[in-house]
């Protein structure tokens, strides 16, 4: 009942983790104390504490189906995380990847001056534009088809999803509160649709708004390899992935003063902490712009103030 990504990645930590250590194990001999056990000496072979708890997340289902009340013998809140790897892991989750508006759009003029047909140019630049003003995952990017996009009421409509594991294949969504309708009311917004809208006036026609040769979904790594990395190598700018234009996105609209409510919509998000953890760590130049902003409206009341 999983997606197929999903159980491609279980499918992977059950060979690679769970049936060479537990295989000939009992489960009534799976403990929290045999698990903190076998996690610590993952932890010395260079596991992370990040790829243990998703491992043992996918044994918790494989043991749960062998309990008549479908729960699984152990919960994840007993594992033995050191204080210090925890505050690492808090620490490393606030400084993930993020690419603001302004480096977007360099990003895209960047990629019209790449090695690459004028096709996969316009694609890219749009998308990348389109990333870093709705916060849209990749997936839903790719799978984006023209009656999706309403120019008139500035939205774009998410209903679909490409998964990347299954060669790109079209099919529901991530969770219930992917399913979406994004208003793209800023000038960000704005200028992304104009993009989108010379993009699609001048492609070929086909049911996507983003598609390969073949006319269906792009993969991200053909993105990443061919547009996103040389770019961002010739800009000197640090390593990313798609995904750090949907953090920057979720940081503008958070600074800006979006109702929090209406941001987890915006975004999809299925709670409130999913959306905190997008924001992570402001940059210093974004630090000083939010007080130049507030030293600018604290003058204009002291004027108003006068002139009242």
């Amino acid at each position: 009942m999983l997606r197929a990504s999903t159980v491609s990645i279980a499918d992977g930590h059950i060979k690679n983790h769970l049936e060479v250590d537990w295989s000939d194990t009992p489960i009534e001999h799976i403990t929290i104390d045999s698990v903190n056990e076998w996690a610590w000496k993952k932890r010395e072979q260079g596991l992370t504490w990040v790829t243990i708890k998703n491992v043992l997340r996918t044994m918790q289902r494989v043991l749960s189906t062998f309990s008549k009340d479908r729960k699984p013998p152990f919960s994840q809140q007993g594992l033995a995380i050191p204080d210090r790897d925890k505050l690492q892991m808090k620490i490393e989750s606030r400084e993930a990847a993020s690419l603001s508006w302004e480096q977007a759009t360099g990003i895209a003029a960047q990629v019209r001056k790449l090695e690459l047909d004028d096709v996969r140019k316009g694609q890219y630049a749009t998308l990348f534009l389109l990333a870093s003003a709705s916060g849209l995952r990749f997936g839903e990017l790719v799978a984006l088809r023209p009656d999706d996009i309403d120019f008139k009421a500035k939205t774009v409509r998410v209903d679909e999803s490409s998964d990347q594991r299954s060669g790109g294949k079209i099919g529901p969504c991530k969770n219930v509160a992917a399913y979406r309708t994004v208003l793209l009311a800023d000038a960000e917004g704005q200028e992304a649709l104009k993009a989108l809208q010379r993009h699609m006036k001048t492609k070929k026609p086909s049911n996507l708004v983003f598609h390969s040769r073949r006319d269906t979904s792009l993969l991200e790594t053909n993105v990443l390899h061919d547009g996103l990395y040389p770019a961002l190598k010739a800009l000197n700018l640090p390593k990313a992935g798609m995904h750090a234009f949907r953090h920057g996105c979720n940081r503008r609209w958070e600074l800006a003063g979006l109702n929090p409510a209406v941001l987890r919509q915006q975004m999809g998000h299925s709670s409130a902490s999913m959306t905190a953890r997008y924001t992570g760590q402001v940059p210093m130049e974004q630090v000083r712009l939010a007080f130049s902003r507030l030293d600018n409206r604290e003058s204009e009341n002291k004027e108003n103030g006068v002139a009242a």
